[in-house]
């Protein structure tokens, strides 16, 4: 299930991004919370399984038509059970009437998850 993040959920979301890799450096990862907090084109969302919290997707609000997507991770512990994807699709189901992309860094999963949607 996806959900909407807020401040009591900080620890988790950074646990969560600094699965990325350019959010490894602790400053840089948290700007990027601060962005998410204080920008309101910037939206993090967190992914609900039962009662853990395993996975966060982050998108930037490009005008009225475009979200992208700037992060998306899924606790290693939890890998390879399709939440990615279902991020992902419950984003593009959030943001039905805008067109959901990827950037550079979180393109080569986005095109995975649609790889999957072709077999």
């Amino acid at each position: 299930m996806l959900i909407r993040f807020k401040k009591s959920f900080e620890k988790i979301a950074m646990g969560l991004l600094s699965f990325m890799p350019a959010e490894k450096d602790l400053k840089q990862l948290q700007q990027t919370i601060k962005q998410y907090e204080t920008e309101n084109d910037w939206q993090l969302f967190l992914w609900k399984e039962g009662e853990d919290i395993v996975g966060a997707v982050g998108v930037v609000l490009k005008g009225e038509e475009i979200v992208e997507i700037q992060h998306i991770s899924v606790n290693p512990s939890h890998r390879s059970q399709g939440i990615g994807k279902k991020m992902v699709t419950a984003l593009t189901d959030f943001y039905k009437n805008k067109k959901v992309l990827s950037n550079n860094l979180t393109e080569p999963f986005f095109e995975k998850c649609h790889d999957k949607d072709k077999k």
